[in-house]
């Protein structure tokens, strides 16, 4: 399983449960590409000179920050000097936060925020005098035990970790940090893809919307992003089309429901991205 990849703008990491720990330490500086994940991604920043790209939006990593990656968001790390890079990071799907969703609660609850208000950084202050902050040393203590039920003990430790996330979400005690470095015009553009997938977008009507030269645009677009506007389009309507089959919606519903105007060229991409086709993905976690 890929953990953070160096292949550039590539699908990385295969989820076969609910949930997935790491622990990494990278004693040399390493160079990733812009990855991207069909899971959710939660990374604890414990030591390094490094920043966070996601979505084209950099953030300058301190200790215990947490980063969240929703799923299909293009996101790398950038390490700037051979200071050792750890960090927990952990893999969760979808199925994980419906497991831990009733009236009273839903932990995805930090990661809707996140999206809410664009930012994929939690900063907490004076972390270390918080229930979180013990709750990540439990965690990080849980790698090294080897005891009975040691991994069953490591999913409850973290579980409680996102209780005490989305306490801290819902009471205001968390800061959702602005970007370090953020070009508003490409934020502008991703959002208006965002906006208009299920419309007839392209280059040339979106270079026309933002007055922006086509050549231009696409240079700009594919050095903050790593990903061409066609490519960017086309995985965001991908995702969209993969959640509206596993909700239930026809095939052919979410083919076009999505932004594909041509089935057979949706049901390529779909088996080119996810290694199987449309119907096969309602039975995957």
């Amino acid at each position: 399983m890929d953990i953070e990849s160096n292949n550039a703008c590539a699908k990385t990491g295969y989820l076969n449960s609910n949930i997935h720990f790491f622990h990494l330490i990278d004693l040399e500086p390493k160079e990733f590409n812009f990855h991207y994940h069909d899971f959710h991604k939660v990374l604890i920043f414990i030591s390094g000179n490094v920043s966070y790209q996601v979505e084209g939006k950099t953030y300058h990593l301190k200790p215990y920050d947490i980063v969240l990656v929703n799923a299909g968001e293009i996101h790398r790390p950038i390490i700037h000097d051979e200071t050792p890079y750890e960090r927990i990071i952990i893999y969760l799907s979808s199925k994980f936060f419906e497991d831990y969703k009733n009236e009273d609660y839903d932990l995805f609850h930090c990661f809707s925020k996140a999206l809410e208000l664009r930012s994929s950084l939690i900063r907490i202050k004076d972390i270390s005098k918080t229930r979180l902050y013990t709750s990540i040393l439990e965690l990080g203590k849980s790698f090294q035990s080897t005891e009975y039920a040691h991994q069953l003990y490591q999913q409850v430790v973290f579980t409680e970790f996102l209780i005490w996330i989305n306490r801290a979400v819902i009471d205001e005690d968390i800061i959702y940090l602005n970007a370090t470095i953020a070009n508003k015009t490409v934020l502008d553009i991703m959002n208006y893809i965002i906006v208009h997938l299920s419309d007839d977008i392209s280059i040339d009507s979106i270079s026309s919307y933002f007055f922006l030269n086509r050549s231009y645009l696409m240079h700009l677009f594919k050095a903050e992003t790593g990903y061409t506007i066609g490519n960017y389009i086309s995985e965001k309507r991908l995702f969209i089309s993969k959640r509206l089959i596993q909700n239930g919606i026809s095939i052919t519903e979410a083919c076009f429901q999505s932004g594909f105007k041509n089935y057979t060229t949706f049901y390529r991409a779909f088996i080119r991205k996810f290694d199987m086709p449309p119907k096969d993905i309602r039975t995957i976690i």
